[in-house]
């Protein structure tokens, strides 16, 4: 294994992931939400994984982000809904505290099984393309259902901290490295779910909370949810455009394709329903 491969897909995952927060706290949850969660670690995770796993592995470990997506999904719904339901004498911290080892446990749990039950499908012959095309639907489908009614998401007043900043680059550069050494050890499933390990989604929750109370990051989970379908379209797409193309060519293909065919649409439609949303609560 080339030790320099997984520095440079982490230190460029760790550069890269910095950015989101910031889009976030200037534009709002919703448009900071779409626009921050286009596909940036994925990309060079999926370098790293078809570079020290060959093409079969690089397959089988794009196949299963959209899935990872709807896991990441289901991570962010904890962050949406579980906060209204703490005891209201918590504090901010605690309920923080509460909030991000719950999305965590269920992150990881519902992972493992997520992971058990494709290996299943693919020892059954279901292709990966069918299991990636799967995974897409029912991300979509959650992300379109939680963004019908958004909640507020203003843009942030107060800045959030070049530490916790910091802290969010080294969280997902550790997260991309890890994803590319798994590769290298021949296990590809686990290696995909780990390159989609929710640390954007995690630190963007987390430093918003801190730096702006709860509303912001409460108001972009629905947004980011339709957003990360990016990641997934992303993961299809390069699944053909990688080996045919090239890891350079291949990964502009799947970047360019992921963004035209769903972020910006996906953006249409949070931009509407956040609208409408505003305009049932005016009345």
């Amino acid at each position: 294994m080339e030790v320099q491969t997984v520095l440079l897909a982490a230190l460029m995952a760790g550069i890269v992931a910095t950015a989101v927060t910031v889009l976030i706290e200037k534009y709002g949850g919703v448009i900071g939400g779409i626009l921050g969660t286009i596909p940036t670690t994925i990309i060079p995770a999926s370098i790293g994984m078809a570079s020290e796993g060959g093409d079969d592995a690089l397959i089988i470990s794009l196949a299963i982000v959209p899935a990872g997506m709807l896991i990441n999904a289901i991570f962010l719904s904890v962050w949406a809904l579980l906060p209204d339901k703490l005891p209201k004498t918590w504090s901010q911290d605690t309920s923080l505290i509460f909030t991000s080892l719950s999305s965590l446990m269920i992150w990881a749990g519902v992972g493992l099984l997520t992971i058990y039950i494709i290996d299943i499908a693919i020892e059954n012959n279901l292709s990966p393309i069918h299991i990636s095309v799967i995974g897409f639907v029912l991300v979509v489908t959650l992300g379109s259902l939680m963004c019908w009614n958004l909640k507020p998401a203003p843009k942030g007043e107060n800045k959030v901290s070049k530490m916790i900043l910091t802290a969010r680059g080294i969280v997902a550069a550790t997260a991309i490295g890890i994803a590319v050494l798994i590769s290298s050890l021949g296990m590809p499933l686990l290696a995909g779910l780990a390159s989609v390990f929710p640390a954007i989604f995690l630190t963007s929750m987390i430093a918003l909370w801190l730096a702006q109370g709860p509303s912001v990051p409460l108001g972009a989970a629905g947004p980011m949810m339709m957003g990360g379908a990016s990641v997934a379209m992303y993961s299809i797409i390069a699944m053909w455009s990688l080996i045919e193309y090239g890891l350079f060519v291949g990964s502009v293909i799947a970047w360019i394709g992921s963004i035209t065919l769903w972020s910006v649409p996906s953006f249409v439609f949070v931009n509407w329903r956040a609208k409408v949303t505003m305009s049932h609560e005016n009345d």
